[in-house]
C-alpha cells in the first residue's frame, strides 16, 4: 500500500446527506439508520493508500458537518 493515511469518521454526528457516498462509493455506504459508514473500518477508522486520498479528501471537504478527518502517515491532520 505504500504510505498509509488514516480516515476517521465521527459517525455519531452524521446527518446522512450522502455526499461522501456519491463522491467515493468504494469507501462510503449508507446504513439502515440513515447515516453514512466508512466501509472496512474498525471503530470508524480506516487506513488508505496515497492514491485514495484525493477522492476521500473531496468527500471530507464536501461534508456539511465536517465529520470526516484524514491524517497523513506522520499523524498530521490534512482535513
Amino acid at each position: 500500500m505504500g504510505k498509509k493515511f488514516t480516515i476517521e469518521h465521527d459517525r455519531s454526528k452524521c446527518i446522512g446527506c450522502g455526499v461522501c457516498v456519491s463522491l467515493a462509493p468504494e469507501f462510503w455506504g449508507m446504513n439502515n439508520d440513515g447515516k453514512a459508514f466508512l466501509k472496512g473500518s474498525k471503530n470508524n477508522k480506516r487506513q488508505i493508500g496515497e492514491k485514495d486520498v484525493a477522492k476521500n479528501k473531496a468527500a471530507a471537504e464536501s461534508c456539511p458537518v465536517n465529520i470526516i478527518h484524514i491524517t497523513d502517515p506522520e499523524g498530521k491532520k490534512l482535513i
